[in-house]
């Protein structure tokens, strides 16, 4: 038998030792190459790109790439947003029929630009020609006054909601609703928005399809988007406002309240982008999204750019929300859709629009197999 020598094993110990870091670094390629071809992680690039160093350990790297682009690309002050930004300047509400929500009021601004703040029916119509959901546009504070925030309106007495669950956010599935929405259950579909952070960051709990999802238990205090199974939809705080009774579909919690009693809470800071989420480059005014319910019922989005927690808050108490919450932030994650299409017949992503036109990806995302974080339908009533 012959032994090998000294030089061979030395050989195999350096092959060895080079193997482990080449194995990893082929590894974190194919994820790489993975994550980036995926739209499930963001409409851009650099959204995708920052979804993967996250989840590879690479989080103070990401941080990093993204304080150098906002410092490139800094929050404006002043200015005037683009002619046409806030719709006609006359209101289009309808009287409601008998049973349904009055329409909203006037949202109100200080030295309101024409049309700011008014209030416009969209979207597919109930079968007495009631509209079902109204938009409006405002500035989100009187500092970065050439952006515009989108508000939409929901009549929840002619709407139902539908909570369809991800494969990655929350997971955990095989669920009973999950993207693409069907042909079926879009025939009488009217509007699509984002749900909240991804569950490690929500600080809350999901429930759904009569149980609670795994390692996600639902928290009191937390504030919660809350679905019964008669369809009717409202947002409180967990414990309080809402429990988990035999009448309830679904609960996706996210943080806390940021509007209670009608006021934003105390606590709230327009330089926190810790508390409120991690955001882009450490920015506190990014891209939110936030839904509140009014005293009435109603149902009311706010999403768009240059925001921060004290304005989110603040524009969501002006539209009448009694209570409120946060949604998801960041650019990629931000998007509601309002889709027209005549009765009972099937839509799709080419049926709808987006509350802003700057909001990144477009309605389709809902009708794609790939998209893979939940969502909020709201639809007719049968």
């Amino acid at each position: 038998m012959s032994r090998k020598s000294p030089r061979s094993r030395r050989r195999r110990i350096i092959l060895s030792v080079l193997l482990v870091p080449a194995l990893y670094l082929s590894y974190l390629g194919v994820t790489l190459v993975q994550t980036l071809t995926n739209p499930a992680y963001g409409v851009t690039a650099m959204a995708r790109f920052a979804e993967w160093g996250r989840g590879h350990g690479l989080t103070s790297e990401v941080n990093w790439a993204e304080a150098v682009w906002y410092r490139l690309h800094p929050t404006k002050i002043g200015g005037l947003p683009p002619k046409g930004s806030f719709g006609p300047n006359t209101s289009t509400t309808t009287t409601p029929r008998t049973g349904h929500l009055s329409p909203p009021r006037p949202i109100a601004v200080v030295n309101p630009l024409p049309g700011e703040g008014l209030w416009h029916a969209v979207g597919r119509t109930d079968i007495h020609h009631q509209p079902a959901v109204y938009e409006a546009f405002v500035r989100p504070d009187t500092t970065h006054t050439s952006y515009v925030v989108g508000l939409a309106w929901m009549d929840t007495t002619i709407l139902n909601a539908q909570l369809y669950s991800g494969s990655y956010i929350p997971g955990h599935g095989p669920f009973t609703h999950t993207a693409p929405i069907s042909p079926v259950n879009s025939t009488s579909l009217v509007a699509a928005f984002n749900a909240g952070f991804r569950m490690p960051d929500a600080e809350g709990g999901y429930y759904t399809d009569g149980h609670v999802v795994p390692g996600l238990p639902l928290r009191n205090g937390v504030a919660s988007i809350v679905i019964y199974k008669n369809g009717h939809i409202t947002v409180g705080m967990w414990g309080r406002d809402a429990t988990l009774t035999k009448q309830v579909a679904s609960v996706r919690q996210n943080l806390a309240l940021i509007v209670d009693a009608g006021h934003p809470v105390a606590g709230l800071s327009s330089t926190d982008n810790t508390r409120w989420g991690a955001t882009l480059g450490g920015s506190a005014y990014v891209w939110r999204s936030g839904l509140g319910v009014t005293s009435a019922g109603a149902l009311v989005y706010a999403g768009g750019p240059s925001l921060s927690i004290v304005d989110l808050a603040n524009v969501l108490a002006r539209a009448g929300c009694v209570r409120a919450m946060e949604l998801d932030i960041n650019p990629d994650w931000v998007q509601y859709s309002i889709f027209q299409g005549a009765p009972h017949q099937p839509v799709s992503g080419s049926n709808g629009k987006s509350l802003l036109p700057s909001m990144l990806g477009s309605p389709s995302r809902y009708f794609a197999s790939w998209w893979a974080r939940d969502f909020v339908t709201m639809s007719l009533h049968p």
